[in-house]
Formats: C-alpha cells, structure tokens, sequence
C-alpha cells in the first residue's frame, strides 16, 4: 500500500530576526539559512520518515533538480516529479527568538501540474492507498475526484487556508486536517461547526494545546509534548504526515495522533522544514520516556 502525495515543493529562505516585521519596517537578520519545503514536501518526508512508501506527484523549475535528489535521499519516491517551464517555488520564511513565523511563498512550478502526469501517477493507486492534498498546488479537485473513483482514502490539509477549495474539496474528503484558526474560517464561509461538515474525521490542531479529533463517534482530545521550540516551520506539516502514515499502516485514531503529536514536538525543535523532520526511530525513543 502507498502515500500519494500531490504537493508543493519550495526552495526555503529562512531569517532568523530579532522580531517579525511591521509594515514599513527593514530588519537585519541575525542568521540566514535554506532547505528543502513546501507544505506537499514536508508532508511527503514526514510520511516517509514514519516508515511509509511515499510517492510525490509535484513540479519543479529548471533549477530544481536539488529538490528531487533531496526528496529521494528522504525516503520519498520522485519518479512523477515533472520539471516545467517555471521557475522552482521559493518561500520567505522569518523566525524571530519564540519560534514564530511569517512566510511569504511564491509558486512558481507548484501551480503547473498537468492532468496528464496526475492521471498516470495515479494510475497504479488503489483501495488501501492514501492521498494527501494541501492548497499549495493546482489540480487538488481533480486528484481528489481521481482517488475516489478508485477506494482510495483522501486527507486533506486545508492550507493555506482557501475558502472556495476547501468547500469543493469537503465532498471528496475522508480525513480533514486544520488548525483553529483554519477551522474558525472554515465556520464563517460555510456557517458549519465541525460537526456538521460531511469529512468522516477531522483533526484539528491546537499547537502548544494538543488538538482534537472528531469522527462518528464523537470527539477525542490528543496531546501536545511540552518542549523548548525553535522553530515552528512545518510542524502542522510533520503532525500531518505522521499521522497518514500511522493511519496508513493501521494504527487507532488515538495512537496515530500521539505518535504525530510526538513528531510536530521533536520538529520544533529543529531549524528549517523538511530536513529538520525526525526519523521514526528518534519519534518511537522520544515516547518510550514519555508517560
């Protein structure tokens, strides 16, 4: 069985500053850093960190072959990578000392996917198959209607959050993943709660707080693991797949959100986004100590 992911991939410009801009402002930055990222890559290595086969369906630019070879050297399958005519996608990410953010993210190849390549991606998916979606590409619809049509299971990371994608996306959805501030725009475009809306589980996450998870049998809270952060970047990223992965390899809701809780808590503890995503071995030993 396989993780497809349909996702973005960036080149990641991080600035460690002494606070986050105010409009109008010019900082210094203390350090300045770059990796491999974007919300479909993160996802992609955490996944495959966990143990899970990965493929990625994606774009890059001309430029972007580092990409690839860093996304194969983490585990995950690269062989539907197209390379487009468009530059590699980049993000501007600013870190300041509580390891909060602010990122500004160009494109680029992300929104080139072909329906062609999806569909022969595609081709071999299957029931007992996951895909996973964000909003950082084109096509999620399209993918999603494919994966339906073939048993395959949908979670989808409502991010960046987009009002009228995410409500075409809801019918076609197994598994909804949110933060409160996506679930709180989510409630004001469609006037639903969370448990109105027709995903059969929906994990939100609560940073520092844990989160919660509703199904039809109701809600269930899951933890966070207090630790020093460093660096939120691709925490909900890592939360999300670790928890396809663990969901994939059939684990119970609960023990798939620890385990995922587990991953976000060493991430953080990291700089950058998609290197900085811990082993399932360094996950597994964290929680042999926790009680």
């Amino acid at each position: 069985m396989t993780i497809f992911c349909l996702g973005s991939i960036n080149l990641d410009h991080f600035y460690e500053v002494p606070h986050l801009p105010q409009p109008g402002e010019t900082l210094l930055a203390i350090a300045h850093s770059t990796g491999l990222g974007g919300k479909g890559a993160n996802q992609s290595v955490a996944a495959a960190q966990a143990g899970a086969p990965v493929v990625h369906i994606g774009s890059i630019g001309p430029d972007g072959s580092w990409a690839t070879e860093r996304l194969a050297a983490l585990g995950v399958d690269t062989a539907h990578i197209a390379t487009v005519k468009a530059p590699t996608a980049h993000a501007i990410i600013n870190v300041d000392p509580n390891a909060e953010n602010a990122i500004v993210v160009f494109a680029g190849a992300n929104m080139k996917q072909s329906l062609t390549r999806l569909n022969k991606a595609l081709e071999t998916a299957r029931k007992g198959d996951m895909l996973l979606l964000q909003n950082e590409t084109n096509l999620q619809f399209e993918a999603a209607t494919i994966a339906r049509a073939k048993n395959v299971t949908v979670a989808y990371s409502a991010a960046p959050f987009n009002a009228e994608a995410t409500q075409s996306l809801l019918p076609l959805t197994d598994i909804l993943i949110l933060n409160t501030v996506e679930m709180q725009q989510l409630s004001d475009a469609t006037g639903l709660t969370p448990q109105q809306l027709n995903p059969q589980t929906i994990v939100i996450t609560e940073g520092a707080n844990g989160g919660r998870a509703i199904t039809p049998e109701g809600e269930q809270r899951f933890p966070a693991f207090p630790v020093k952060a460093l660096d939120t970047t691709g925490a909900g990223d890592t939360h999300a797949g670790y928890l396809a992965a663990a969901l994939h390899e059939g684990q119970p809701l609960q023990e798939a959100l620890r385990l995922a809780s587990a991953a976000a808590a060493l991430k953080v503890k990291k700089r950058g986004a998609a290197e900085a995503i811990p082993s399932r071995a360094e996950v597994d030993t964290f929680l042999s100590f926790q009680t």
